[in-house]
């Protein structure tokens, strides 16, 4: 199990690494943009802190297991990738992980799957509206970002998370299975099944209320908000 968990870790690590890698290598900072980038990636940060750390902007669905969680953190960052490009939505989400690791409880592995998850979820739509700067790039971001958001997802947490809780964490199988399937008794074991009945359908969930909610509050704001396209 430990070692399924370090190679899972390391796989997902690397894969996002090397893709925001070559993004940015090719698409460095602007010089006379970057200031402002940088201050939007802390401001958007500063937010999505808040939104990912204060108890009363998340909640739980009576019908999902109870430690999933729906939170919106990742509009701020959806605002600061459409407003300011890639670079700023990665920095937010950035500030965002490292304002929440001193809280942690889960030894950063959380904490550093959200940011993990965020990005896969964040970073495809910001390239592609810088690419395509309307309706239509928009729709094409959200739709890609989410696909890859929900695989990633499903593999997270069956190669790393899972593993890490039972391995490092001291949870029972059998007690976290037990806690899934009081929500969802249709779950029979904690890799695929799990991630299919559980994982999928609530990320899809909190995935579509985040785009609805981003959507919403860019349209209403972005005339307010100085774009840069760094």
């Amino acid at each position: 199990m430990e070692t399924r968990y370090l190679l899972g870790l390391l796989v997902i690590i690397a894969l996002i690494a090397t893709t925001a890698w070559l993004y940015f290598k090719e698409h460095p900072f602007k010089k006379g943009s970057s200031p402002r980038v940088i201050a939007a990636g802390a401001m958007f940060g500063a937010l999505s802190a808040i939104l990912y750390v204060v108890p009363v902007f998340t909640f739980n669905l009576p019908f999902f297991p109870s430690f999933l969680s729906i939170h919106f953190d990742e509009v701020p960052s959806f605002i600061a990738a459409f407003a300011y490009g890639p670079w700023a939505a990665m920095l937010s989400l950035l500030v965002k992980t490292l304002i929440k690791l001193p809280m942690t409880s889960t030894a950063c592995v959380g904490e550093l799957g959200d940011f993990c998850l965020s990005l896969l979820f964040v970073l495809p739509s910001a390239i592609i509206y810088k690419k395509k700067r309307n309706l239509k790039g928009v729709a094409i971001g959200f739709g890609v970002s989410t696909v890859l958001q929900l695989l990633g997802s499903m593999l997270l947490n069956v190669y790393v998370l899972i593993p890490f809780y039972l391995s490092f964490m001291g949870f029972s199988y059998e007690a976290l299975l037990a806690i899934c399937q009081t929500a969802m008794p249709g779950i029979t074991n904690l890799d695929w099944s799990y991630a299919i009945i559980a994982v999928l359908p609530f990320n899809l969930l909190k995935d579509s209320l985040v785009i609805v909610i981003t959507f919403l509050v860019y349209k209403g704001t972005h005339k307010y908000i100085k774009p840069s396209r760094a």
